[in-house]
């Protein structure tokens, strides 16, 4: 092929993987049941709740509303945290309000938004009865 058809073809490939880029995009919404058993250890609670996550994988906006009632007592404090289903793993993401209902948003890293589409983030309800976490529900695509 000889130089300049050579060029041609490159910058169009170019610009196809540059225009095409915005279509890898992808705006996710996820729901999470809350439960007292999903707690890593189970507790006893007549708690329950849903958390309704949004992702935009351009962005890395992420979004949520929680909505929880029957909780032993008011939150204490709310976010996701950073574990595999079955394990416990440090704050990823504080929520500003805990209460039912609260809604809220975050710009991830590249490594939190690697963590949150891998299954390594859920959302815990902390209470002073139960001070490591009341309702917990896994994040999954």
């Amino acid at each position: 092929m000889n130089s300049k058809r050579f060029a041609v073809v490159t910058l169009v490939a170019g610009a196809c993987i540059a225009l095409g880029g915005p279509a890898f995009a992808e705006k996710m919404t996820m729901k999470v049941d809350l439960t007292s058993a999903a707690q890593v250890p189970a507790v006893t609670s007549p708690g329950k709740g849903t958390a309704d996550v949004g992702f935009d994988t351009a962005t890395k906006m992420l979004t949520w509303k929680v909505t929880y009632s029957g909780l032993t007592g008011p939150a204490t404090m709310a976010h996701f945290h950073l574990a595999e289903a079955g394990k416990n793993g440090p704050v990823a993401v504080p929520f500003k309000d805990a209460a039912s209902g609260a809604e809220g948003s975050a710009t991830l890293t590249d490594a939190q938004a690697a963590d949150l589409l891998a299954g390594k983030y859920y959302i815990n309800i902390h209470t002073a009865a139960h001070p490591g976490g009341e309702i917990r529900g896994q994040v999954t695509k």
